[in-house]
């Protein structure tokens, strides 16, 4: 069964078709610009050459009626037709406490995805106009919602609550949700099969870092604890985002600067992060870490700070499960860069780990990179948020059918 992968975004659309079966992608592609002037589509087949094409997009439906095109091209086409695609898969970023798991799409699961909205307002509208767009053009393909958050509803109440009037939870669910659920999961069960161990004996901590990172504690086969919380907001310093900062701050600024609560939420989620810390230099860590090499301040600042965020966080995790048997790093920072693996390890001394040099190096495959000595195993494994979209999906209509 071919599965086609949507991850929809305010403006954009990424897309993968996956043959379920043989896990092998078929064919991915992105509709950036969606209702802006200067459209376009990427669209690549597997092995051969990526076609780019301009092209107005008014809205999501326009952007989903091109993809579809796309893949049935008679010249660049990899399907025939469109009954060829089993099923769609969303990602969806906020399931709230009503989705603790990937689930069929019915009228009843839109309306619970729209209750979420307000959790996830900039997100969660542009996975639903996706949706839409997607049962318009396919009335009888099956979808399935994946949502970034369900992977973290096994975290208990100690984990999730906040130090705030439980009344706050009762009436609007304000809690710790987390993100990159998809991600935490599919990288923590791919590390035990590396391991060769089995997934529910394990205590891991997954480190996906990129643009936007969280660190998650995965104890036999469940996630306890997670750094991001209501909102992608909290936990690590990250491209833009501040990451855990003093509440006050926020009243502090407002007060001194003249502005709003959400001028100041603009900043904290569009101007903060590594590139507020380094000054404006940049919110790209291949800049910063250029900019450490050479000497300069603001990037010894802003990569040590991060890295110390991370380091903090995996002996809070470790603490929380009482010990630690692999850390795991994965996404765009930790996949690709072995200066920051190599930073935050050296100060891992206290769990014996020991980095091979050799093997750290390497990027783009599942990896141990710790020596055989090392008493806390480091893995670098590649994230597959799609691939683990579409297995959800293709389980749950065989289920299903």
């Amino acid at each position: 069964m071919n599965i086609l992968v949507i991850n929809c975004g305010s403006s954009s659309l990424k897309f993968q078709l996956i043959d379920a079966v043989t896990e092998e992608l078929i064919a991915k592609g992105l509709c950036e610009r969606i209702g802006i002037e200067g459209s376009n589509l990427v669209y690549q087949p597997t092995g051969k050459e990526k076609v780019e094409t301009q092209t107005p997009m008014e809205d999501h439906t326009q952007a989903i009626r091109l993809v579809l095109n796309a893949l049935t091209d008679e010249k660049t086409g990899v399907v025939k037709s469109l009954s060829e695609i089993g099923a769609v898969g969303h990602r969806v970023v906020h399931g709230g406490e009503k989705f603790a798991s990937s689930t069929v799409i019915t009228d009843e699961v839109i309306q619970g995805i729209t209750d979420c909205n307000d959790l996830a307002p900039l997100h969660n509208p542009a996975n639903l106009i996706g949706i839409a767009a997607c049962k318009e053009l396919m009335p009888d393909t099956p979808m399935v919602g994946v949502f970034d958050t369900a992977f973290h509803q096994t975290m208990p109440k100690e984990a999730y609550l906040y130090g705030l009037p439980y009344e706050y939870y009762d009436k609007y669910k304000v809690r710790r949700y987390g993100f990159h659920g998809t991600s935490h999961s599919y990288v923590s069960k791919r590390a035990a099969e590396v391991l060769g161990q089995k997934y529910e004996d394990l205590k891991l901590i997954v480190c996906h870092l990129g643009n936007g990172a969280s660190v998650s504690a995965v104890k036999n086969g469940k996630c306890i604890d997670t750094s991001m919380g209501l909102t992608p907001l909290e936990g690590l310093i990250m491209g833009t985002r501040s990451g855990d900062i003093d509440p006050a701050i926020i009243e502090f600024i407002a007060h001194k600067e003249g502005k709003s609560i959400d001028e100041v939420m603009a900043l904290l989620n569009k101007k903060s992060g590594v590139l507020g810390l380094s000054g404006d230099l940049s919110s790209d860590f291949r800049d910063l870490q250029k900019a450490y090499e050479n000497g300069d301040e603001a990037g010894i600042r802003t990569m040590e700070t991060f890295a110390y965020r991370v380091v903090k966080y995996i002996g809070a995790y470790a603490a929380a499960m009482n010990g630690v048997d692999a850390i795991c790093f994965t996404a765009g920072l930790g996949e690709n860069s072995p200066f920051i693996r190599d930073m935050i390890c050296n100060r891992l001394g206290y769990l014996g780990v020991t980095l091979e040099e050799e093997q750290n190096a390497k990027r783009g495959e599942d990896l141990i990179i710790t020596t055989p000595q090392s008493t806390t195993k480091v893995l670098m494994i590649p994230t597959n948020e799609e691939l683990a979209i579409a297995r959800e999906t293709f389980a749950l209509v065989n289920q299903a059918g």
